[in-house]
């Protein structure tokens, strides 16, 4: 387990001064009161590559590949899908490259060859009009046949798609088109990580060539990558990369285009998946009203008024022969609500029926047509009967349509709900913000308030106490706290001063701020943490597994069996199976076998099982993001609660150097130039045309650089205290010693004792001598130490332990555990770790603070319950209902359950589940760490 808090003790030599080199950093522009600022974010290097794997027949042979590619180090995620003979794997270039990539596949008895994917692009679509996992099932098969789709993910509860693609084969309006042609409604929801969309209404357009023009004018400006205009509502929507324009040049060129007459605003209408959203609830609420409206009439003439004499005597009066006023009124107000307000229904069974699947659509399709169509057949024969007296089920076919819509508007309503920890966290960024304009000396000549969407980078943006930082930047001028929480979940304020960083969302407390944007849009911390919990909400966890397979024949076995009982029950009865008084005196047997048939029918939909999983995961994964702990998927999700280029080491050393720095007058540091990392070893450079060597004794013997005895000495001491020694040459010749103390936080020993209680085992591995690592291991209350381990060393030791049958958590902070962290089956980085750490992890804590490994597991386990849970209500209810719904307790009993009770019954189970995993928004971690926070443990 990693550490990251380092205090530093330094022994020079003689002739030691200049020891450090300063960081190089590029260029950047003038900044207020001189100051110029270095970007201290790292660049990640992972990449996608796609994979043509021949020989595969079945899902047992998707896992050996799968499993042969996830066993090499540097390996982020491997997707195999057998059907298309694909393989998309993330890794990162630095530890395995394509060529190992498929000799691992062709070792375990297949044939790979790379796919080029140099111009692999990737969208979110948002789907409308899936109703069950079936459909979302269709659909990705569906999308995964189109040519140039390289990969596609659905999900039915967040109602998504994610689609990797090939630009130079298919393009975005082409896929869209394809999906609408399944039968879904298809927008475009975002594209590249890249790339920022904004969408402006333009005033003074007088005509669609204005529009033109402006859009001509637009695609000459760099950076700009699409133009969708919009001329009846004079809008466009752009895309564009934020690292090149931004939306205020973009507002510029519009408005200097046709002399001045243009001006440009971002458009008003809300926007994204949550306005989508609601306009299904209002759509649902509504059709359901307007239901409700016809189908009361109807129930009250079918089973009230037939009560009360007078309203009977005029619901009976003949019109034709024996059809009364009654069946013809209940024939007439259950029209609209089949036909009109139950097009849905129709509209979903065709599209589904046509691409060769079934699914809650038809199940309500065929209940509802076969009541509604048995009616009117009835209706008709008796008006043309002088003696036959009807019985009409057209209640059952409206009362069971307004209550599958009631659970739908319950059930979209809900699942709103399981998004909340999203929407909170975009809401975060402040409407508005202050920018500043300064003069050539840096004092500020100009302050204006502008929409926060049209900030660009290096902006310098003022911030006031009590208001909310608009856009992550660097401080440059001013100090201040601010509270970070609803970032981090960190409660106590942070202090901020001159060139610390700032996240956007953030409140500003105390003073007056000045802030440097450097990420914008897509960049910002905010929108990588929205993405990243969007894309754990489309991550399917492994156990949903269950219910796609079930999914395929599930639909198909209940339209059978719904009519096997229709069958069982007529023929029995026909055939003197049971007495007749068993049949209501409303009813003949085949009226009878029907309601029993189409109660089967409706009470057997699947929905409940499809959404068992992914709402718990979505609701889990809001909830972790909200208490600091960001779970990049239901896969890192399900398998915690099984379990259990910068260094900190040269952070440290320049930290303490700047004291030194301070009191010298000269502020500037030397450049390092022919820069060398050495993994495991130490760094390598030319400062002020010498060459410096810093690193481990091993380094040392390996550059051939004399170590004097009294070097070797203050080393063996350094080690004695449980310190890391690190030796510093110049010009070949040993100058200085680095003592480095690993200063554990004080919660680690709590922590460790906690997880012993959850019986989750405790191992340390770390770079680390001997020395030190038996001193921190001991402390802390770890019995198994590997030390001295580079970092091949470290995910090697995590296959080992997973090649035991254990699964496997390594918790790390540095590009050293990157390795370690991919092999492991979920790794957990320190959220002040290195952006290719947190990019390796599956799991980020976001504090900094180890408490949080015990909230991720806890979490998860909390969840896989709740996981359990549904599914033994979602399985339990159809094992309980269908009999009883195909009248298995009639004989004994005389109860039967007509199918609008069946509808209900059925609309509730998919509520109830929804409910059920919106249960883990109240989620706690557990007491004990409240109780290290109580007594001054933790640390902040």
């Amino acid at each position: 387990m990693a550490t990251n808090f380092w205090s530093l003790a330094c022994t020079r030599f003689p002739n030691s001064s200049n020891l450090l080199p300063r960081p190089h950093y590029p260029s950047m522009p003038k900044y207020p009161a001189g100051i110029s600022l270095p970007e201290n974010r790292l660049p990640t290097n992972e990449s996608t590559a796609f994979f043509s794997v021949t020989g595969m027949t079945c899902s047992a042979c998707a896992g050996s590949v799968e499993k042969a590619i996830k066993r090499l180090p540097g390996i982020r995620e491997a997707v195999v899908d057998v059907l298309n003979a694909k393989a998309r794997v993330q890794f990162y270039p630095s530890f395995v490259n394509l060529d190992q990539i498929c000799e691992a596949i062709n070792d375990v008895g297949f044939e790979a060859s790379i796919v080029n994917d140099d111009m692999i692009e990737r969208c979110r679509i948002h789907i409308i009009g899936m109703t069950c996992t079936s459909c979302s099932k269709t659909l990705e098969s569906t999308i995964q046949a189109i040519r140039g789709v390289q990969n596609a993910q659905v999900a039915l509860a967040t109602e998504e798609a994610e689609v990797c693609f090939d630009p130079r084969i298919l393009n975005y309006n082409q896929l869209l088109q394809a999906i609408e042609e399944s039968g879904f409604e298809a927008l475009l929801i975002s594209t590249e990580e890249d790339v920022s969309k904004i969408q402006l209404q333009v005033d003074g357009v007088r005509s669609e060539n204005s529009m033109r023009v402006i859009g001509s004018s637009l695609e000459a400006l760099p950076g700009v990558l699409g133009i969708n205009i919009d001329p009846a509502l004079s809008k466009l929507s752009l895309s564009y990369k934020p690292n090149v324009t931004g939306p205020r040049n973009i507002i510029q060129v519009i408005e200097s285009t046709g002399s001045g007459r243009f001006k440009a605003t971002i458009f008003p209408e809300e926007q994204g998946r949550e306005a989508y959203k609601k306009e299904e609830i209002k759509q649902y609420y509504r059709s359901f009203l307007w239901s409700l409206i016809f189908t009361i009439p109807v129930f009250l003439s079918s089973m009230v008024f037939t009560y009360i004499p007078g309203i009977k005597d005029v619901l009976d009066a003949k019109i034709v022969n024996m059809m009364t006023v009654g069946e013809l009124l209940r024939w007439v107000l259950s029209s609209p609500v089949q036909f009109i307000i139950g097009r849905r229904f129709y509209t979903g069974s065709y599209k589904a029926l046509r691409h060769g699947s079934a699914n809650m659509d038809v199940l309500i399709a065929l209940g509802t047509n076969a009541a509604y169509f048995y009616s009117v057949y009835m209706v008709l024969r008796s008006a043309t009967s002088s003696d036959f007296k009807a019985t009409d089920f057209f209640e059952t076919s409206s009362m069971l349509i307004s209550f599958i819509l009631l659970g739908k508007y319950l059930e979209v309503f809900a699942k709103g709900k399981t998004s909340e920890a999203i929407v909170k966290l975009m809401k975060l960024v402040p409407e508005t913000a202050t920018l500043l304009t300064f003069d050539n000396d840096g004092n500020v000549v100009r302050e204006v308030e502008i929409d926060s969407r049209l900030i660009q980078k290096n902006d310098v943006i003022k911030v006031i106490p009590g208001a909310k930082v608009a856009s992550d930047g660097v401080v440059v001028w001013g100090q201040s706290h601010v509270n970070e929480s609803m970032i981090t979940g960190e409660a106590k304020p942070v202090a901020k001063r001159t060139d610390d960083t700032v996240i956007g969302g953030t409140l500003n407390e105390n003073g007056v701020l000045h802030v440097r944007a450097t990420h914008v849009g897509s960049e910002s911390a905010l929108s990588q943490i929205v993405r990243l919990v969007e894309s754990a909400q489309m991550a399917k966890a492994p156990v949903q597994k269950i219910a796609d397979r079930i999914s395929k024949f599930f639909v198909p076995m209940v339209i059978v069996l719904s009519l096997t009982t229709w069958l069982v029950w007529f023929l029995t009865g026909k055939y003197g199976g049971y007495p007749k008084s068993w049949i209501p005196s409303s009813m003949d047997s085949f009226e009878l076998a029907l309601q029993f048939g189409i109660s089967v029918m409706v009470i057997a939909c699947p929905c409940a099982l499809g959404l068992a999983t992914p709402t718990a995961v979505m609701v889990a994964t809001g909830v972790g993001a909200s208490k600091g702990v960001l779970i990049k998927g239901g896969q890192a999700l399900e398998s915690a609660h099984k379990v259990n280029s910068e260094h900190p080491l040269a952070k440290a050393i320049v930290e303490y150097a700047k004291k030194f720095k301070a009191e010298d007058n000269n502020q500037t540091w030397p450049e390092a130039l022919d820069f060398i990392s050495i993994t495991g070893h130490g760094v390598k450079a030319i400062v002020q045309n010498k060459e410096v060597v810093a690193g481990n004794k091993s380094l040392m013997l390996d550059q051939n650089i004399f170590i004097p005895v009294e070097a070797e000495e203050i080393l063996k001491e350094i080690e004695e205290m449980a310190q890391t020694g690190i030796l510093v040459s110049i010009d070949r010749k040993l100058t200085g010693v680095l003592a480095i103390s690993d200063a554990l936080k004080p919660s680690a020993r709590d922590v460790i004792s906690i997880l012993e209680a959850m019986k989750v085992k405790s191992i340390m591995v770390t770079g680390d001598n001997w020395g030190t690592a038996k001193s921190i291991a001991n402390e802390v209350g770890i019995d198994d130490i590997i030390a001295v381990a580079k970092p091949d060393m470290k995910a090697e030791e995590v296959k080992r332990l997973q090649s035991l049958g254990h699964t496997v958590a390594m918790v790390g902070d540095g590009i050293n555990d990157s390795p370690a962290l991919v092999a492991a089956d979920v790794g957990m980085a320190i959220g002040a770790g290195t952006d290719i750490a947190i990019e390796a992890a599956d799991i980020v804590l976001m504090k900094s603070n180890l408490e949080d490994v015990i909230t991720a597991i806890d979490l998860s386990r909390k969840t896989f319950s709740r996981i359990r849970l549904n599914y033994i209500w979602a399985l339990g209810y159809n094992l309980l209902s269908i009999p009883i719904a195909a009248g298995v307790l009639f004989p004994s009993t005389r109860f039967r359950l007509p199918p609008w009770i069946a509808g209900a019954a059925m609309a509730a189970s998919s509520v109830s589940v929804v409910c059920s995993s919106l249960q883990l928004k109240y989620y706690k971690r557990p007491k004990k760490l409240d109780t290290l926070e109580i007594q001054g443990i933790r640390v902040v």
